[in-house]
């Protein structure tokens, strides 16, 4: 294993614990104190994963997701303080993966960290669901390997969870999965997590690949329930 993860908090207690017990599992580990020392860590060292503070001195973790986005998809872990739910929606909307609250488990956090990075490097369909690798559907490509996703050819970024999301919909199409079933399927471990986290991340992912987010022609709200791909792949 030799993924290198950033911790940026300005707490030097939490990043202590976090670097013990990632490095425990086998992880990389490198540290920031504020906002500044993580984005020059994160040009300098290319992390595989960030788990990032909210709350942090020169720029807090809302700009540095922001300014993150802009460039990669490096999967983000928020850090937001007990009861702040607009501050873990915010982070959620600007691209964060997933958010712990505070005070957290290490050992959850390491979880979280496990999950994410295996979904980035394991390939798993199901023959019975797909004959191949790849789907596609009215203008839409999804490459499983390559994990890029096209819209009439173009390109387009999305964070690990949100190609999650968009492949676990598009594989099993008609399909209704409840947000609940979501959560359990793409977080692969015991999740207790709010079930508004789905309903971000979709608001983002069709922002990306729907012409029309509000009225969209591939993932669709069945109320009351949750969401499904509106069509067969070809």
């Amino acid at each position: 294993m030799n993924e290198r993860i950033m911790v940026a908090d300005d707490d030097s207690n939490i990043t202590d614990v976090c670097r013990r017990y990632l490095e425990r599992e086998g992880y990389s580990v490198v540290t920031a104190k504020d906002g500044m020392e993580a984005i020059e860590l994160w040009r300098t060292h290319t992390p595989d994963l960030i788990v990032l503070d909210l709350m942090m001195p020169h720029k807090n973790g809302w700009e540095i997701c922001n300014e993150i986005r802009q460039s990669e998809d490096v999967p983000i872990v928020m850090l937001t303080a007990r009861g702040e739910e607009q501050d873990r929606l915010m982070g959620l909307t600007m691209g964060a993966d997933d958010y712990l609250t505070k005070p957290f488990s290490p050992r959850e956090l390491v979880l979280r960290v496990k999950a994410i990075l295996r979904r980035m490097r394991t390939v798993q369909v199901s023959p019975a669901t797909h004959s191949s690798h790849t789907i596609r559907y009215e203008g839409l490509t999804i490459d499983f390997v390559k994990r890029e996703v096209e819209i009439d050819g173009r390109l387009i970024d999305l964070t690990v969870t949100e190609f999650e999301m968009l492949y676990l919909l598009a594989s099993h199409p008609g399909q209704v999965f409840s947000r609940s079933q979501m959560l359990s399927k793409i977080w692969d471990f015991s999740y207790e997590g709010d079930t508004t986290t789905v309903t971000v991340h979709i608001r983002r992912l069709r922002e990306k690949i729907e012409q029309n987010a509000s009225d969209p022609k591939y993932i669709k709200t069945v109320w009351g329930i949750g969401y499904k791909f509106a069509g067969g792949s070809s």
